[in-house]
This record gives C-alpha cells, structure tokens and sequence, in this order.
C-alpha cells in the first residue's frame, strides 16, 4: 500500500493537470494570459504611457478601417484619423478642461454657504419632528461632518502640494502618447508581424479567442466612448438651457458616470440634484424641471443608448460586472474599473473557448 500511493498521487496530478491543460494549445494560451497578465500588472506603472498609446491606437483602427473600407489608401486615412483625433484632444486640453476646472474651484468656493444653508435646514427637523429626533443628535452628526470635511480638506491640500509631479507626468503624456499612437496606426502591420515572432505557432486556440475578443471588446469600447459624448453633449444642453449652475461640470460627471454601471448614475445624482436644490430650493418649478429632466436622461442612456451601442456586446451577470470592477479597479484604478467589462469578456471568452478532454481532434481548430 505504501509504494502504491506515490502512483496514486501522481496519477491524480497527471489527470488533474490534463483537465486544466488537455492540448499544446491550451498550454500555450495559458502561458500567453499569464505572461501577458504579469507583464501588465508588473509594469503598468513605468509603461502606462505605451498602455494608453495602445488603447487610443486600438480604438481610433476602427475608424482607420473604416475610411480604408471606403476605399482610402491606410496613410491617408491614418493622417485623417489622427488629425482629427489631435482635435478632439486640443479641445478637450484648452476648453473643456479650463471651464470645469473653473467651475469646479467655484463651487469649491460655494462650500461653506451650502454647508451653513444644509446646517440651518437640518436644525429645523428637531421642530419638525420632535419624536424622532432631537437637537442634541443633531449638533453632534454637525460635528462629525465638520469634522470629516476638515480632514477631507487637509488631503486635497496635501494632494495639491504633490500636484508638480503630477503636471510633469502630464506634460510627458501630452507629448509621448499622440507621438506613439500616430506610430502604431501607420506601421500596425510591420509591428503585429514583429509582434507575432515571439509567439508560438500553434496558436490556432489563441487566435479563435482573440477574434472574439477583439469584436467584443472593441464593440464595448467604441460604443461606451459614444455613449460619453452623447450623455455629456444633451445633459449641457439641457442644464445650460435650464440655467442650472455649473452646467458644464455636472454635464462631465453625467458623461463620466458610465464608466462605473449601476453605480456611476446613483452617485452622479447626488450633485446635480443638489446644486439644483440649493440653488432652487423645493418651493418653485425649476428645481422639478430638473429632476425631471435628469430622469429622462438617464431612462433614455439605459433604454436607447445602452441597446443600441452595445446591442453585439456580451452578456454578463450584474454579479459578474461588479466583482470585476472591484477586482480590476482594485488592480489597475481608473483604467482597471473602464476595462472591467472588456477585461470580464476576456475571461468570459477564454472559459467558452477552452478545449474540454471529451473534444474530437482537440489540436485542430
């Protein structure tokens, strides 16, 4: 019995390593995610220039093929695509940016009143109703707030003593990103057959997962970049039209909030509702023209935009979205929780791709 049970442990791990491995393709899709998984994770830090040049390249091929679709020879429709995507970039830098951070610093200004306006609003439950609670419970929750927003002050200061780096980090972005971006679209075929050297041959496996990704992912990612400047060009229309102050901040965060599903909208309005509130108050019309206004929007992104942009998208669970925002977000912050779905996808794909010890000819795809 004692000699047997190095065979039968053996044999477990052999039948074990086969179920997960069951083919050489297998085996080198494994190693190509892990490699790739560690290579990113491990140096998403130094090369996060390289990372984001790649995503804009990825997104902006699309309209690339396109334009060659429509006959254009690829070095015009890249000249075309990249000046058109240096505009978007010089509008956003010397317009969009300035007037949100202006509005931002004004309402940064408007704090204390609209904390002493909410503070006298407050005081005035106790006499509204006395049996639920009392002015001692108020003061204190005062407190408290007073006191988290005097520590969430002292971290912005601190974060704007260390804004120098960031200005620095932002001035090499701005200069290496549309430089690398222009270079992967005009040499993307010498660059993938370069690329595509160090791979093994036997990637048929790979392959197949890699077409469904890329039309999943690029479906998601060009339709969620839609779905921004739609969301943020009608939310300014419609708060610029209404007069509600800092319509072009809170038209950001509407435009933003897609980024994160099923939380992003939650969060986004608590600040439109309660600029409109403290600018408006309950008693007049204006402040409902607003709710409803921010309702329409958000019935229409979730009813008609969602449908139609991501109408070849990928199901996934709710459950599955957010273990993977708070997974990948966890990872890599911004640009982990924006990828989330795509990187889900990924995930998704490989698991329905992978060869099983029951399939026929399980080395021919």
């Amino acid at each position: 019995m004692t000699t047997e049970a190095p065979f039968v442990n053996l044999r477990f791990f052999s039948e074990s390593f086969k179920r997960f491995l069951p083919n050489s393709q297998a085996v080198s899709l494994a190693i190509i995610l892990i490699v790739s998984f560690v290579l990113v994770y491990s140096l998403s830090d130094l090369l996060m220039p390289v990372f984001a040049s790649i995503v804009v390249a990825y997104l902006l091929e699309g309209l690339v093929g396109k334009a060659e679709n429509q006959g254009m020879p690829r070095l015009p429709a890249v000249y075309l695509v990249f000046s058109g995507f240096m505009a978007c970039l010089g509008f956003l830098l010397f317009y969009l940016m300035p007037l949100v951070s202006q509005q931002a610093v004004e309402l940064i200004h408007h704090i204390p009143d609209i904390i002493n306006r909410a503070q006298n609003e407050i005081m005035r439950l106790p006499k509204i109703y006395p049996k639920f609670i009392s002015e001692d419970k108020i003061q204190q929750m005062m407190l408290a707030v007073q006191r988290e927003l005097l520590t969430y002050s002292q971290n912005v200061l601190s974060l704007s003593a260390a804004s120098v780096v960031g200005i620095v980090s932002a001035m090499i972005y701005l200069f290496l990103v549309p430089m690398m971006v222009f270079f992967f679209l005009k040499d993307k075929a010498l660059l993938i057959s370069w690329f595509l050297q160090f791979m093994p041959r036997n990637r048929h496996l790979t392959e197949r997962v890699w077409e469904e990704v890329d039309i999943q992912i690029g479906n998601y990612v060009r339709g969620k970049f839609a779905e921004i400047f739609i969301l943020w060009f009608v939310s300014y229309a419609t708060f610029a039209t209404m007069g509600l102050n800092y319509a072009m901040l809170l038209a950001v965060l509407m435009g933003v909030q897609v980024i994160i599903p099923y939380i992003g909208a939650t969060l986004v309005t608590f600040p439109v509702l309660g600029i409109a509130y403290f600018e408006w108050g309950l008693s007049g019309d204006d402040f409902m023209y607003i709710v409803i206004a921010y309702s329409i929007i958000q019935t229409l992104d979730g009813v008609v935009l969602v449908p139609v942009l991501f109408s070849e998208a990928v199901n996934l669970h709710a459950i599955a979205i957010i273990v993977a925002i708070l997974f990948f977000g966890g990872l890599w912050g911004f640009w982990g929780v924006f990828f989330a779905i795509p990187l889900a996808t990924v995930v998704k794909a490989v698991l329905t791709a992978w060869p099983r010890l029951g399939d026929k000819n399980p080395d021919i795809y």
